[in-house]
């Protein structure tokens, strides 16, 4: 039931039941990505473009998607990874999970949430302080 209810009510937990329906209608299974998500086309859409999806495993987050598939899905290349040997170039980095608002976040040296005490830099602000 609490599938079912996630489905009808949440577009970034999986998909919902209209993309369920409009995939088992009118998709084609491409491929799976490393992650588990899994990619469709469908027909063409109105401006002339083939329809191309991606249905997440987990949470929806659009940096989850492997370079190639990006290419792929962002219609760079008519070819997806599944059907040729597609190897990521050195500079092509996986993906790594925003970590905003995480203990792992990133925190720069003069950062407010950094730890240590932040260095003197020419301007800063000099306090009055009485018979100073």
């Amino acid at each position: 039931m609490k599938n079912l209810l996630l489905q009808i009510f949440t577009w970034w937990n999986g998909q919902t039941m209209g993309t369920r329906l409009f995939t088992w209608r009118k998709g084609t299974r491409v491929g799976e990505d490393e992650f588990g998500n899994v990619y469709y086309e469908g027909p063409m859409a109105s401006y002339g473009v083939q329809k191309r999806w991606v249905i997440y495993k987990g949470y929806a987050e659009a940096s989850a998607i492997p370079p190639g598939w990006h290419g792929w899905m962002h219609h760079r290349t008519d070819v997806p990874p599944s059907k040729e040997n597609y190897v990521a170039r050195e500079w092509q980095k996986s993906h790594v999970p925003n970590l905003t608002g995480s203990p792992l976040a990133y925190r720069p040296k003069g950062s407010l949430e950094a730890t240590g005490e932040r260095p003197r830099v020419t301007g800063d602000y000099d306090a009055w302080t009485p018979g100073g």
